[in-house]
């Protein structure tokens, strides 16, 4: 298994990008100009995803330049900018009241900040695996910023299983819960199988199908 996914990719990145650019658009086109949250959220959620696997994929063309480094810090930001939005999705998947919604907000909204603030703060450490050069989480990046990443990466997918459960019950659709669900699978595909330094590469295919089953339950729920 480890050597096919070491062959695979560099090739499978492009693919993946290309993928969730075609989710992304066909939900932001879906959104009606922002008038369907679900639609819009999916296509932000898709941004920061699409620009995860982009930039990792550039990155051997792009080598170890001020260019690239530069590149990657934004992974990060848009990351911790745009993952905590999964509470947001949540919130409308489960027809929260105007008030929870607020909470849920205002939730989300520190969630960002933080997740901003983390991704400035997290330093860069240049890895090179399966013929790839990418940035991870270097040893020096302070220990909050460990721990707001933590939250962003684990944190939000469990709510989200839990609110597809719910959704899956009353609104008949487990679309919602596959988002979750497969999300969480690949992401503990990687430790499961020893292969540590792909963890990055194996979740995501959980990523991919996350966005894909938003894009899906939007669908249903707005159109």
């Amino acid at each position: 298994m480890r050597e096919f996914l070491l062959r695979i990719c560099p090739v499978a990145l492009w693919v993946i990008a290309a993928i969730e650019l075609v989710i992304m658009l066909a939900a932001a086109k879906g959104s009606d100009k922002g008038k369907k949250p679900l639609h819009l959220l999916t296509a932000l959620v898709c941004f920061g995803l699409f620009y995860d696997a982009l930039i990792i994929a550039l990155g051997s063309l792009l080598g170890e330049g001020a260019l690239f480094m530069f590149l990657s810090r934004l992974r990060f930001v848009f990351h911790g900018a745009l993952i905590p939005l999964l509470f947001a999705i949540c919130a409308y998947a489960l027809n929260f009241n105007k008030t929870w919604k607020t909470i849920v907000w205002i939730f989300t909204g520190l969630l960002i900040v933080l997740g901003i603030a983390e991704g400035f703060a997290t330093e860069l450490s240049v890895q090179r695996v399966a013929e790839v050069l990418r940035c991870k989480s270097g040893d020096g990046t302070p220990a909050w910023a460990t721990a707001v990443s933590s939250i962003l990466s684990y944190g939000t997918v469990v709510p989200l299983i839990i609110a597809g459960v719910v959704v899956w019950i009353k609104q008949k659709t487990p679309a919602l819960f596959l988002a979750g669900f497969l999300m969480f699978a690949f992401s503990a595909l990687g430790p499961a199988t020893g292969n540590f330094d792909l963890i990055f590469f194996i979740s995501m295919f959980g990523e991919v199908c996350m966005a894909l089953f938003f894009l899906i339950y939007a669908k249903q729920r707005e159109n």
